[in-house]
């Protein structure tokens, strides 16, 4: 077992996924930081932690005092740029909520600083480790759709004035974003990976249609066209009633049609390939979980390989390059349903602050 200090920077509604993840791994959870005071006391009692967990209010002095090796961000999303800076000077590998961050600049910075310190930066897009999504990454990788087609990510999610007036950050430019940003941005990582990664060209729909007390969208609807000839489309909002209704997501290829659903992408539920080297029952049955939240059961291994990163000294399967591609996506909705046109990637320079004012009434 490969000792390693922990330790988590913000602990808010994210957060008790982190430290359980951290203890099914074996992780001596060494430090807590947030600066609210009842957060650390909750998650202390909640996982029965030591008494000698030391609880900080400023992340600066908890990593000169305790010089964990890996840390958590789970902050709102618009502080995790400098805090990620910070950790990594002091050689911390890090697991980063996502999105990484809010702007281009800073992704890249994270990345280039990580290089220099030798140390690994995850970014958390724990859906990734689910076994349905695995299942259709095997897939992809052996080539048994043949040529892509398209995909799809479909996000039909409710979020109302309850859960923003919680946390005054949220749906705001500088610290969150909107529905894509926040909600949408796992299964908008999932389709890109899965349709190539590299992408040329975006066109961007975004809206606030029923949330007039936040600054960002609660509607992006965008069309994708990817470097290999292949497309997607993205549907994502907070605006569903009652209540969240599905995530979903589609590949189409000449050989293979599949669709993962549930509430976070966990079900299998079409499977078809020309190849029949399976039976779709067979695999619907057994890549099936049913997670209790939208958060799904994937930090738990995402922790363990981020640890065997470590200890071996590779990159993790989910990297903060692939944390920088799932924002660029993002913004680049944002750029076009902000400028009316389609927008050419990679993008150079982008932030969510680049739309601050965009929904103002």
């Amino acid at each position: 077992m490969l000792s390693l200090k922990y330790a988590i920077i913000g602990c808010g509604r994210i957060s008790p996924n982190h430290i359980a993840a951290a203890l099914e791994n074996g992780l001596e959870i060494t430090a807590l930081c947030d600066i609210v005071i009842e957060n650390m006391d909750d998650k202390i009692v909640k996982f029965e932690l030591s008494e000698e967990t030391k609880k900080y209010t400023d992340y600066k002095t908890m990593l000169k005092e305790v010089k964990p090796d890996l840390v958590a961000i789970c902050t709102e999303s618009g502080l995790h740029g400098n805090i990620a800076l910070d950790c990594i000077e002091e050689g911390c590998n890090l697991i980063i909520e996502k999105p990484i961050t809010l702007s281009i600049e800073e992704a890249d910075k994270i990345i280039e600083k990580a290089k220099q310190k030798n140390v690994k930066v995850c970014a958390c897009h724990q859906n990734r480790f689910n076994k349905s999504v695995q299942k259709i990454r095997e897939a992809v990788d052996k080539n048994r759709f043949g040529k892509l087609f398209y995909g799809t990510a479909h996000i039909r999610w409710n979020r109302g004035y309850e859960y923003y007036s919680r946390a005054k950050w949220r749906g705001t430019w500088e610290q969150d974003g909107g529905a894509l940003m926040n909600q949408c941005i796992h299964n908008i990582d999932l389709l890109r990976w899965m349709m190539g990664d590299e992408i040329t060209e975006v066109v961007g729909m975004t809206d606030n249609l029923s949330h007039d007390y936040i600054e960002a969208e609660d509607l992006g609807i965008a069309l994708v066209r990817f470097a290999n000839g292949s497309y997607g489309i993205i549907e994502g909002t907070t605006d569903i009633y009652p209540q969240n209704l599905e995530e979903t997501l589609y590949i189409f290829g000449e050989k293979g049609t599949v669709k993962a659903g549930g509430q976070s992408v966990n079900l299998i539920e079409e499977w078809q390939f020309a190849d029949l080297l399976d039976d779709p029952n067979e695999v619907k049955a057994k890549y099936h979980e049913n997670p209790p939240n939208v958060y799904g059961f994937g930090h738990v291994p995402l922790y363990a390989d981020v640890m065997d990163a470590i200890k071996n000294d590779r990159q993790p399967y989910v990297t903060a390059e692939d944390g920088k591609r799932a924002l660029e996506l993002v913004l680049a909705i944002y750029k076009s349903a902000a400028e009316g046109k389609s927008v050419k990637l990679p993008l150079e320079k982008c932030s969510t602050m680049d739309f601050k004012g965009r929904f103002d009434k």
